[in-house]
């Protein structure tokens, strides 16, 4: 089951805001809150689908790179619209070494401002907007980016994170 306080619907968060609460389950039944992870600083990356090309690319980038997270005390957590039952397969397919997150009623997509239109190739249509999060140990942004793209997109956050300082 997931809860999460919506956002207003088009909102997008900015470094310095509170992230909304969230109660969803990982890859494995486990529930991961935000309550869960407060004391911890981490990353939470939303992404449109498992099994798919440029969502898989995305994830092995972050599993071949969770090591360059793990030294700055990152952990890394993905969220997709995804069934608990295909994360769990998707997870054991590439071998993550990190933790996805089942959000199939989009409730924490929502909350986060990650679910909305979307256009591809003249089509507009609802869905999850690929975008990336660092959130403190107090539970607010230290960066919100969206509408990222998945192909060099890990390298990219490394290097922002070192920005960051």
């Amino acid at each position: 089951m997931t809860q999460a306080s919506a956002a207003p619907t088009g909102h997008r968060f900015t470094v310095g805001q509170e992230a909304p609460d969230f109660q969803i389950q990982d890859h494995q039944g486990n529930t991961v809150s935000k309550q869960s992870l407060l004391g911890t600083r981490y990353v939470l990356y939303f992404y449109p689908a498992a099994n798919t090309p440029a969502c898989n690319q995305q994830a092995c980038d972050f599993r071949d790179h969770v090591e360059d997270f793990g030294t700055q005390g990152l952990p890394v957590y993905g969220v997709s619209p995804d069934s608990v039952e295909t994360l769990s397969k998707f997870a054991a397919k590439h071998e993550l070494n990190f933790t996805v997150l089942a959000d199939p009623e989009h409730e924490a997509s929502v909350a986060f401002g990650t679910w909305g239109e979307k256009k591809n190739y003249g089509r507009t249509y609802e869905g999850l907007i690929r975008s990336t999060f660092v959130i403190n140990e107090q539970g607010a942004f230290d960066l919100a980016q969206y509408n990222v793209r998945a192909k060099g997109h890990v390298e990219k956050l490394l290097r922002d994170l070192q920005n960051l300082g």
